[in-house]
């Protein structure tokens, strides 16, 4: 053990001892663990600091308002504000699509140059 982590022990030890961890909620009962499997693994510290902060990824921020738009076409009667909707959507939906392929290239390309890696490193 380190000298860092004897410190870390150490307070979290105070900490416990005055009883500072009380009253934490959710005491006592069950961790709610996420599944992050789908997330790529680069990603997931990321995705979770933008959950906790209330913020929505950019492909999920997509995808509600692609919702959005599209119930609000469902609802519509004006043929005007119809195609300006329409065309909305269709413009979101290209956006999420350019995004979603930029990561599976992204993605491609990261596995095959780690698989190389490896490789080459004898695993």
């Amino acid at each position: 053990m380190d000298i860092f982590e004897k410190i870390a022990e150490d307070k979290i030890r105070e900490a416990m001892e005055k009883g500072e961890f009380d009253n934490l909620s959710g005491k006592g009962k069950p961790l709610e663990l996420e599944d992050l499997s789908r997330v790529p693994e680069e990603l997931r510290a990321g995705y979770k600091i933008l959950k906790n902060a209330g913020i929505l990824p950019e492909e999920l921020e997509l995808k509600k308002e692609i919702i959005s738009l599209q119930d609000l076409i469902n609802c519509c009667y004006e043929e005007e504000e119809k195609q300006l909707l329409t065309q909305k959507l269709s413009e979101k939906i290209l956006r999420f699509n350019i995004l979603m392929e930029k990561r599976r290239v992204k993605n491609a390309a990261l596995r095959y140059y780690k698989n190389r890696i490896y490789q080459k490193l004898g695993y």
